[in-house]
C-alpha cells in the first residue's frame, strides 16, 4: 500500500525511497538548513512534501551529479540545480534552455548529433 501524494513520509519511508540509510538523511539535516522535517514526540521525523522534494534534489546533486555537500548547498542557494529537477514542461517536446527560454526538440537535434559525434570520436580514440 502506498501513501497518497502529499502525505507526510517517515524517515524510514524516505530513506527506502532514496535507497539511503536513515543516518544520511539526519546528516543532511545538519548540513542543509532548508531541510527541516516536522519532529513529533520522541524526535520522530515526518517529511512534508516540500521536504521530500528537497531531499530528492539533494540526493540527485550529491549521488547522481557528483556534487560535494558544499557544492550542493551552493547550487541550491544559487538555484543552479539541474533542469531535470525542476517541474516538467507542459509541452513534452520542449525543454528549458540555460537562459530559461523554451527550446523545441528539433532545435536540439543538431547539438545532440554534434555531442554524439564527439563522444564517438573520443571513444574510438581511447581504444
Amino acid at each position: 500500500m502506498t501513501k497518497a501524494d502529499g502525505a507526510f513520509l517517515t524517515i524510514s519511508e524516505l530513506a527506502n525511497e532514496l535507497n539511503l540509510p536513515q543516518h544520511i538523511l539526519r546528516y543532511w539535516e545538519s548540513r542543509f538548513p532548508e531541510l527541516k522535517p516536522l519532529q513529533r514526540s520522541g524526535n520522530r521525523r515526518y517529511y512534508r512534501p516540500a521536504d521530500v522534494a528537497l531531499a530528492r534534489r539533494i540526493h540527485h546533486l550529491l549521488n547522481v551529479e557528483g556534487f560535494t555537500v558544499k557544492g550542493a548547498r551552493k547550487a541550491l542557494i544559487d538555484g543552479d540545480a539541474s533542469p531535470s529537477l525542476q517541474a516538467p514542461s507542459k509541452n513534452p517536446l520542449k525543454s528549458a534552455a540555460p537562459n530559461g527560454s523554451a527550446r523545441n526538440a528539433a532545435d536540439l537535434l543538431p547539438e545532440l548529433e554534434h555531442i554524439r559525434a564527439r563522444l564517438t570520436q573520443a571513444l574510438s580514440g581511447s581504444q
